[in-house]
């Protein structure tokens, strides 16, 4: 079947063998493994991740690819694809025992709310590979007091270990992209997403502290918290987001739960 990519689905498919191979080999699925593809496309590396691994579950959002990939991949039992739109998907519906390996392809143009909703159900995932735009990986890795480090470096952080594998050049896709890609591999950690007390109210701080760059916390929290908040979770209020720590966001987010749970029950 001759497939034209959808621009609305940003659509660039994995060509380069050698690519397909390094990213396989980067994931490295064993047999016992449940993998979750988001988005499979032409199924490059889904033909070889569901013949390593348990099962393989796939999301493809595209009516016209969907039932191809069961044709593409052999009718393989252990393949089960999903006509849906990852955005919306529930994953963790998905689980039976093992905690779940995602795997995707991401799409630039939904890349940054996708990763929010994965980071949502990062309790039954145990690890994803992504491939994204490199500069949104770059924000992802990012150190405090850099340009790249932000809301999304915050939130992926506060929940995740973050790993930069590779970077992938325009050419080993279909259409080329105008942008080089870069090849993550994110570790969900029980402990630090446990440690977040109220997961809307640190993207609420986020979105407060991030929102205007260049304001200082004393003037973009103060939707929501005062000086006398702030420096009880040792951060300066006369400094920037940029500036602060990952855990004094996470402190930060929790203090303000607690006295949102005591307001609610006083």
């Amino acid at each position: 079947m001759n497939h034209i990519p959808r621009k609305r689905f940003g659509q660039n498919f994995l060509h380069d063998l050698y690519v397909i191979e390094r990213i396989v080999a980067a994931i490295a699925p064993k047999p016992d493994q449940h993998l979750v593809e988001i988005g499979p496309g032409q199924c490059a590396i889904t033909q070889l991740l569901v013949k390593a691994c348990r099962q393989l579950d796939v999301i493809e959002i595209d009516r016209d690819l969907a039932p191809q990939v069961a044709v593409r991949c052999g009718h393989p039992a252990n393949l089960h694809v999903h006509q849906a739109d990852a955005l919306t998907f529930d994953f963790c519906a998905l689980r039976q025992t093992n905690l779940l390996r995602l795997v995707g392809n991401l799409p630039y143009n939904i890349s940054t709310p996708l990763l929010f909703h994965l980071l949502e159900q990062a309790d039954c995932i145990s690890d994803m590979h992504v491939m994204l735009q490199k500069e949104v990986v770059a924000r992802m890795a990012a150190a405090p007091g850099t340009a790249d480090y932000g809301r999304l470096t915050v939130a992926i952080q506060a929940r995740c270990q973050v790993e930069p594998l590779f970077t992938i050049g325009p050419g080993a896709f279909h259409p080329a992209p105008k942008v080089d890609s870069a090849l993550v591999r994110l570790i969900p950690d029980s402990t630090k997403i446990q440690q977040i007390h109220n997961p809307a109210v640190l993207n609420k701080v986020l979105t407060h502290a991030f929102g205007m760059r260049r304001k200082t916390l004393r003037n973009a929290l103060k939707p929501v918290a005062d000086d006398s908040i702030l420096i009880a979770c040792d951060i300066d209020p006369s400094a920037r987001a940029e500036r602060i720590p990952v855990d004094r966001f996470v402190a930060l987010s929790n203090r303000l739960a607690i006295n949102k749970q005591q307001e609610i029950t006083s």
